[in-house]
């Protein structure tokens, strides 16, 4: 019956793979497969049902925090971008040729993703790439190396990555030694995609004409200050997760309802015609709810083979198998790209006690590169990579054969770096 649950995974994660030539909504399989998997899982498991219960709790809390996190990050990018706060950048960006914003965007986003973390700045970068490009496939290309920059500059800071964070959150690496250990390779990371692809990336910046939604109803102070307001709002996250040490979703949600509180002040007295596509409301609806429910899905699904034991059974195979810890490593960040990076870096906390692996032990480094970046390989590898395919509907494929040789690219290009690096320090 447990291989039942794989077989359920593995035939959801081809079905998602296939959305376009099956026409099925890819998150009507991550729901399908999730209660599936979980039903099959109760059904088999030797623990009893309030135990497989409790499990399916714990892992619900787990996904509902990244959901509301989530959630209040599109919420806040949809409220800055109703005010045209995006203009504040948009303005300022005056590069004429498609490769020449392609490393400025780049940069951005690889500065940007370590400051708040890859996913929040993954949708941040993609909403303002549709007030610099008209061409929807330009905009493809661009969420594509958005994904792989977000991912590179997220996994050399420990509020950057959800898996460094959970490293640094076990002890198994310190701040300082990690920001210095991997910033070069997870620049190389980007750089190698970023200079293949701007050598083959031809013509000109053109920008749409006009949005749907754009509204002339605020004023540069109002733009400014809500662009500001919801710049900080992100920001914030991570300083009150590191003072308060509770959960990225409670920021997010303080953060959401401060700016709503705000928005309410400064358009008080507007009248309503005025006040109605400004709301906060209004941009809850723009949101969209259907790449949220894939992310619950996909992420219950996942949860499912973690509770019953199969991917720490993997990595306990993978310890058996090879036995070298650094091509163990490289394995899981390429599996991190096919199932989410957060149970497998979980197994492998498990499996390498802090007693025998101490803070910032080779294997802890590694593994906060692979994991962070291996992600970037396909879509649905990364919160970044999910973030981005909600956005602007990408396709599977299409992202694996235009984007994937260049993360592939720029993963095995870290990693040469950090071994280099890493040789020459001892």
């Amino acid at each position: 019956m447990m291989y039942l649950v794989a077989a359920v995974f593995v035939l959801a994660y081809s079905c998602i793979a296939l959305e376009h030539v099956l026409k099925i909504n890819k998150s009507a399989i991550a729901l399908i497969a999730a209660g599936l998997m979980w039903t099959l899982y109760a059904a088999a498991s030797p623990l009893g049902i309030e135990a497989v219960s409790a499990q399916l709790t714990e892992k619900l809390a787990e996904t509902a925090a990244i959901v509301f996190f989530l959630i209040g990050a599109m919420t806040i990018v949809e409220v800055t971008d109703s005010h045209g706060g995006f203009e504040v950048i948009t303005s300022r960006i005056k590069a004429g040729r498609l490769s020449s914003l392609l490393w400025v965007v780049a940069g951005i986003t690889f500065l940007l993703s370590a400051i708040l973390d890859n996913m929040t700045t993954t949708i941040v970068m993609v909403a303002l790439m549709k007030r610099l490009l008209n061409d929807r496939g330009q905009r493809l290309f661009f969420a594509g190396i958005i994904v792989i920059a977000a991912n590179a500059g997220g996994a050399w800071t420990p509020i950057g990555d959800v898996t460094t964070t959970m490293l640094w959150i076990g002890g198994q690496i310190t701040t300082a030694n990690i920001m210095k250990t991997l910033l070069l390779p997870s620049l190389v990371n980007l750089l190698l995609p970023l200079a293949v692809a701007s050598f083959g990336l031809k013509g000109h910046v053109v920008p749409p004409d006009r949005l749907d939604g754009d509204t002339p109803l605020t004023s540069p102070f109002e733009k400014n200050l809500m662009f500001v307001l919801g710049m900080g709002s992100l920001m914030f996250v991570p300083v009150f997760k590191a003072t308060t040490h509770l959960p990225p979703y409670l920021g997010i949600l303080l953060s959401l309802g401060m700016l709503w509180l705000i928005g309410n002040i400064l358009h008080r007295n507007k009248p309503e015609k005025t006040r109605e596509p400004l709301r906060l409301a209004r941009a809850l609806k723009r949101i969209d709810m259907a790449s949220v429910v894939f992310f619950i899905g996909i992420l219950l699904a996942v949860s499912a083979l973690s509770a019953n034991g199969m991917l720490p059974a993997l990595a306990a195979w993978l310890q058996a198998a090879i036995g070298n810890q650094g091509l163990i490593v490289v394995i899981i960040g390429l599996i991190s790209a096919v199932v989410d990076n957060i149970p497998l870096v979980a197994a492998s906390m498990g499996m390498y006690p802090l007693a025998q692996f101490p803070a910032d032990s080779f294997i802890w480094e590694f593994l906060a590169y692979c994991a962070g970046t291996g992600g970037s390989l396909l879509i649905i590898g990364s919160a970044a990579g999910v973030a981005a395919m909600g956005q602007e509907r990408i396709e599977f494929f299409w992202y694996a054969r235009r984007i994937g040789p260049l993360a592939l690219l720029g993963y095995f290009g870290g990693i040469a770096c950090y071994l280099a690096q890493y040789s020459l320090a001892h």
